[in-house]
C-alpha cells in the first residue's frame, strides 16, 4: 500500500456493485482493475450487452477483465500481474478458487447483501423478504474458500419497512454496502477491523430464484403471502391463475379480516384493491400484471376485467 491508498482490483457484476465501484473509483484509493462477467445476449434481438460493472469501470478508464473462467493459472497471473494490496468483491457472481483469494497480501473482502450468517448466497435480498426479516443489512466479510463463510469484518443494518421489496431494498443496500466498504477500508488502514468468525449454527440459505417458486399457494397466511409477493418483486414476480390466465400480483396488503372464504376466493373488487382471501386473514392486492400485458393498478385491471366477488384465484 502506498500514501495514496490501497491498489486494488474490484470483482462485480450486477446493478448491486455499482455503488461500491464508484465510491472506490471516488476514493484515494486505485482501483487498477475491474472483473466482471461476460456480456450476455438480452433482449427480444439478443444483442450483448455490457454488465453494468464493466460500463462504470470503462467511462472510468480502467482496465476490464472478462474471463470465461478464472479457476485458471492464466487468469491468476493476469490479476497478479497488477499488484493488488486487495481484492473486492460486490456480488460477482462466481466463487473464487483458493489461488485467487491467496494472491494479495490483505486477502479478498466482499460486500454481501444481508446480515450473515443468515441467507448466504446468490439472492440474500430476496430471501431476507421472502423470510420476513425485520432487519437487513450488509456485511463486508473476509472471503474464504466457503460460500458466504467468511469472517465479518463489518456489518451494518436497517429496518425492513412493511412496503420494502426486493427491488427497493436492493437499491438501499447497494448504497450501504458502498458506504460500509468505505469505512471497513479505513478501519484496515487503521488496523482497527477484528475478524469475528461467524456462528454457522445460524446460518441460513440462499439459493438462487427461479420462476415456479413464485406461485402462490392462498392456504398460506396472508403475512408469508405478503412477504412472498415482496420477496419476488421485480423479478421473477408472485403469480397465481385467474380464469386459466397467469397474472402476476404485487403492492401487497395485509388486511386482519376474518373470512370463511376458500383460501384464493376474491372477497371485494374496487378502486382500492382486490381483496383475497387466505389460509389466515386476507391481502389486498393493489398491482397486477396480467398474462401478456405490463403491470397496472388493480383499478385498471379492473377496468378491463370483470372480477365478481367470489371468483376463485389459483384455478388454472
Amino acid at each position: 500500500m502506498s500514501g495514496d491508498g490501497y491498489r486494488l482490483i474490484f470483482m462485480g457484476t450486477p446493478d448491486f456493485a455499482v455503488p461500491s465501484l464508484q465510491a472506490l473509483i471516488a476514493s484515494r484509493h486505485q482501483v487498477v482493475a475491474v472483473v466482471t462477467q461476460p456480456d450476455t445476449k438480452k433482449g427480444r434481438g439478443k444483442k450483448l450487452a455490457a454488465p453494468p460493472v464493466k460500463t462504470v469501470a470503462e467511462k472510468a478508464g480502467i482496465e476490464v477483465l472478462q474471463p470465461t473462467t478464472i479457476k485458471t493459472a492464466e487468469c491468476t497471473e493476469s490479476l497478479a500481474a497488477f499488484r493488488p494490496d486487495l481484492i473486492v468483491v460486490a456480488a460477482y457472481g462466481r466463487i473464487l478458487p483458493g489461488s485467487i483469494l491467496d494472491l494479495p497480501p490483505l486477502g479478498c473482502i466482499n460486500v454481501h447483501g444481508s446480515l450473515l450468517p443468515r441467507h448466504r448466497g446468490a439472492a440474500p435480498i430476496q430471501w431476507s423478504v421472502i423470510e420476513g426479516d425485520r432487519r437487513t443489512g450488509v456485511t463486508i466479510m473476509q472471503m474464504d474458500t466457503g460460500m458466504d463463510t467468511g469472517d465479518i469484518l463489518l456489518a451494518a443494518a436497517i429496518d425492513v419497512e412493511e412496503g420494502d421489496t426486493a427491488g427497493s431494498l436492493f437499491t438501499t443496500l447497494a448504497r450501504l454496502g458502498a458506504t460500509a466498504l468505505l469505512d471497513a477500508l479505513e478501519k484496515l488502514e487503521r488496523k482497527e477491523l477484528t475478524p469475528t468468525p461467524q456462528d454457522h449454527r445460524q446460518a441460513t440459505k440462499a439459493p438462487p430464484l427461479d420462476k415456479e417458486m413464485g406461485r402462490i399457494d392462498w392456504s398460506k397466511s396472508a403475512e408469508k403471502i405478503h412477504c412472498l409477493i415482496r420477496g419476488l418483486d421485480p423479478w421473477p414476480s408472485a403469480y397465481t391463475f385467474l380464469g386459466g390466465k397467469r397474472v402476476k400480483l404485487f403492492s401487497p396488503q395485509i388486511l386482519n379480516k376474518a373470512s370463511e372464504a376458500i383460501p384464493g376466493t376474491v372477497i371485494r373488487a374496487d378502486r382500492q384493491g382486490i381483496i383475497v382471501a387466505c389460509g389466515s386473514a386476507a391481502l389486498r392486492i393493489k398491482e397486477m400484471q396480467p398474462e401478456g400485458k405490463k403491470r397496472m393498478s388493480a383499478e385498471a385491471f379492473l377496468c378491463g376485467h370483470s372480477l365478481a366477488t367470489g371468483s376463485l384465484f389459483g384455478d388454472n
